[in-house]
């Protein structure tokens, strides 16, 4: 069992299993495996087109696991062309079918639109979640202009989720998330491998006894309100990164990877928001 973080809104395992891009029966394996092994939060979104894939996954993990649906926390989200409200009720309707779930514990507005009525969008969230068909609401890949508006509209979030890694800073984010007990979901969190060769990382390591990636994932696990949730498909990298939840990370490690360069952003699609 996986520590948590607990909220006014929600109660979070601190690490998951990301699922871009796996599809197919690997996909299904790979969240079964990772269910047995001690993971208890899987993610997944409408627009990852493995729902159907990810849901016999689930229910093969948590049978093998002796475990029951209230033991898992599974996250999806609905697509950024999706944000009218009778679209929500829709591709809510889709990933419950395609995962075989009564509810998600937490439903994320993918990416912001320019033209999304966010209030609407955020009404109709509340209104799943006042259904029970969702347990928390949130958004992913929201600017800091972004959150002020959600904000605004009065309907509390529970989690922001956007790419956060040891060389890319969300100082700001994180800023605005921890008063207001809004966790940051980490996802891209070793950076998409690239920090296997880093010296920084790789001497911290030695130093601990254990692998770079696992570095950067604790790193990321020892700070407040931050939970990563990196992809594996491979049973022993989900095993790797799960284990990172043990390393206790000093004072010294922490600002020497704090002082990495932060400006190297790895998801960059043309829709994306200006960051700035």
């Amino acid at each position: 069992m996986t520590a948590k973080i607990t909220t006014k809104l929600l109660s979070i395992p601190k690490i998951g299993l990301g699922t871009w891009p796996m599809n197919g029966p690997s996909c299904s394996d790979a969240v079964a495996n990772a269910i047995k092994i001690g993971y208890r939060h899987i993610d997944t979104a409408e627009r990852y087109e493995n729902e159907a894939a990810v849901g016999p996954g689930i229910a093969t993990g948590l049978a093998e696991a002796g475990l029951s649906r209230s033991d898992l926390f599974v996250t999806s989200k609905v697509w950024w062309d999706h944000l009218e409200p009778a679209q929500i009720h829709t591709a809510l309707d889709g990933s419950l079918k395609r995962l075989g779930l009564e509810y998600l514990d937490l439903y994320l507005i993918h990416w912001p639109s320019k033209t999304m009525d966010l209030p609407a969008a955020l009404k109709t969230l509340e209104a799943l979640k006042a259904d029970g068909r969702v347990k928390a609401i949130g958004v992913s890949n929201f600017t800091l202009a972004h959150l002020k508006a959600v904000e605004e509209t009065g309907i509390p979030i529970a989690a922001l989720q956007v790419e956060y890694h040891a060389m890319l800073s969300q100082k700001k984010l994180l800023d605005w998330c921890r008063p207001r007990e809004i966790v940051l979901e980490a996802y891209a969190p070793i950076a998409r491998g690239k920090f296997a060769d880093d010296p920084v990382l790789n001497a911290i390591a030695r130093k601990h006894g254990v692998q770079p990636l696992q570095v950067a994932l604790a790193w990321l696990l020892n700070q407040e309100l931050v939970v990563p949730i990196p992809k594996a498909q491979d049973f022993g990298r989900q095993k790797t990164n799960l284990d990172a939840l043990a390393i206790r990370l000093d004072a010294e490690d922490m600002a020497a990877i704090e002082a990495l360069p932060k400006d190297q952003r790895q998801v960059k699609p043309d829709f994306a928001p200006d960051w700035d």
